[in-house]
């Protein structure tokens, strides 16, 4: 299995990624949990990069546990997390990006006091996010779903008005 969540295990093998390419493209998905990565050269990653180099000169990107890069994290009162994001057209995806590496801190780091934030730079907007069991149930049914894919078949391409800007548009379409 690629990515897995199962109760009885109780380990978390999905990656932040793969959450935000769940809201995007179930191919694109499917494609990166197999490691066909086309993204490491993408324009939009590069900029994505610079974005965070040049506004958030002094914050320290975390790699946990190889499955969640979260792009800072603040201590405070409670623990934020902030995600830098160019623009906010996949609001979705950025937001379960984030939940989800609420929800693994909380329950594989065993952190309680979370606070979440996408910081969108460019627009000068920081939107605030809280995990409620609600989502949490709805996580672990993502993550289910995301099993399901990887685990499959490659799913058939749809297009959608954000595959010309896509890495894997040549995988799909040409």
């Amino acid at each position: 299995m690629i990515g897995k969540y199962n109760d009885s295990i109780d380990k978390i093998t999905v990656s932040g990624q793969q959450i935000n390419y769940y809201f995007i493209c179930k191919t694109k998905l499917w494609f990166s949990a197999h490691k066909i990565n086309m993204e490491l050269e993408s324009d939009n990653v590069i900029l994505g990069k610079q974005l965070h180099e040049s506004t958030y000169k002094r914050e320290k990107e975390f790699l946990i546990d190889n499955l969640i890069n979260v792009d800072f994290i603040k201590k405070r009162k409670n623990i934020e997390v902030h995600e830098i994001k160019k623009t906010p057209k996949m609001e979705k995806s950025h937001e379960y990006q984030l939940l989800y590496y609420m929800y693994y801190l909380k329950n594989e780091k065993d952190i309680n006091n979370i606070i979440g934030y996408i910081d969108y730079p460019k627009i000068r907007k920081k939107v605030k996010f809280e995990l409620t069991n609600e989502i949490e149930e709805e996580i672990k049914d993502i993550i289910c779903e995301i099993n399901k894919i990887v685990n499959s078949d490659i799913p058939k391409p749809k297009k959608l008005k954000i595959c010309r800007k896509c890495a894997y548009f040549e995988l799909c379409w040409v």
